[in-house]
């Protein structure tokens, strides 16, 4: 555990030297492919300094903030586009919590006031609730199907996600001062798979998938067919990149050769949101499942795909025990000030 916290802070020195470079880089050279070989070194090096963490928590959310979102924002950022382009004059203190999280600054008060929703504090307690249930029933895993746990591990995921991406945000406005959009949008009201990705689910990734893969590939295919179908190209590269750095989180968590199952899972979405989005071009609106039936039809089907192919992957990694007996050393820590190693821990709940 200690040598892993020296690498956490050695990775995060990097990833910090590295961003500072990078916004000299945007100074130095405005535009120009002197700025891009300049940059892609920062990203080449953002995927593969991960690799030097083994613990889920420092693993896990390194790879999802560095190799993935840091090195798309970098990627636009040396095209002089995207979130670390929109302001030249933008501080170094803010270029670098803007690349490193999955954070969207507001871009004036006026139109955060007119998109902001306020939350009540209600429904995040009760969210606490059902996630301390669910650990909870982790008790008594070995008496229940293997499907309500899974079950259980959509909502743990969820939740999971929902509340450290809210802390990032809330620390992030501390340090800098300014509202942060949200991350998730409710994604149990979702009435589509259009709706669920795009609107409602971990919204960063599609902001940051867009206009780095989306938007270039339907220009490319509108080259060869019509615009309004172009889209579906642009879809299904979206969801393969996708894929592609979820199979990179899942190794760096449990360094286990990938099955491609992850791939699969957002392959298979890519081409049913593909197969949604025809369907409501050829009937352009003169039918539609009332949200009361397509809502539970929606979550159904990602539950029931997630169960066949994204968590299989993500328990063979064994991540759950994993994060369980971090979790537990780090509180004992907490409690002794001493160093523990998690491997020296048995969870309770597994």
């Amino acid at each position: 555990m200690e040598g892993e916290v020296k690498n956490v802070i050695l990775v995060w020195s990097t990833v910090v030297a590295s961003l500072c470079y990078c916004h000299r880089v945007g100074k130095l050279f405005p535009s120009g492919i002197a700025r891009r070989f300049a940059i892609f070194p920062v990203v080449f090096l953002f995927f593969v300094l991960p690799l030097n963490l083994t613990s889920i928590h420092f693993g896990g959310t390194t790879s999802f903030f560095i190799a993935w979102l840091a090195s798309f924002k970098l990627i636009l950022f040396a095209f002089n586009q995207g979130p670390l382009s929109s302001n030249s004059s933008i501080p170094l203190s803010r270029f670098i919590l803007l690349a490193c999280f999955p954070i969207k600054f507001h871009q004036s008060h006026q139109d955060h006031d007119h998109r902001k929703t306020h939350k009540s504090p209600l429904l995040y307690f009760a969210k606490i609730l059902i996630f301390a249930f669910i650990l909870r029933i982790y008790d008594y895993k070995q008496h229940l199907h293997p499907k309500i746990i899974l079950f259980c591990y959509c909502l743990h995921v969820y939740f999971m996600l929902e509340m450290v991406l809210a802390l990032v945000a809330a620390l992030t406005k501390a340090l800098v001062h300014v509202e942060l959009e949200e991350q998730f949008n409710e994604p149990y009201l979702a009435t589509s798979l259009q709706d669920f990705w795009g609107r409602r689910w971990n919204l960063m990734v599609p902001n940051i998938l867009q206009p780095t893969v989306y938007h270039p590939v339907r220009w490319l295919a509108a080259r060869f067919m019509d615009w309004k179908w172009a889209a579906i190209p642009g879809v299904l590269a979206t969801f393969l990149v996708s894929g592609l750095m979820h199979e990179l989180v899942l190794y760096n968590i449990g360094r286990l050769r990938p099955s491609g199952e992850m791939m699969c899972f957002f392959l298979l979405h890519g081409v049913s949101l593909s197969l949604e989005i025809v369907i409501k071009k050829i009937l352009r609106g003169k039918f539609s499942l009332p949200g009361i039936v397509s809502g539970p039809l929606t979550l159904a089907y990602v539950m029931y795909t997630s169960f066949l192919l994204f968590f299989p992957p993500f328990l063979r990694s064994k991540a759950d025990v994993k994060g369980c007996t971090e979790s537990l050393a780090f509180i004992e820590f907490i409690k002794n000030r001493q160093l523990v190693s998690p491997n020296n821990i048995s969870c309770p709940f597994l």
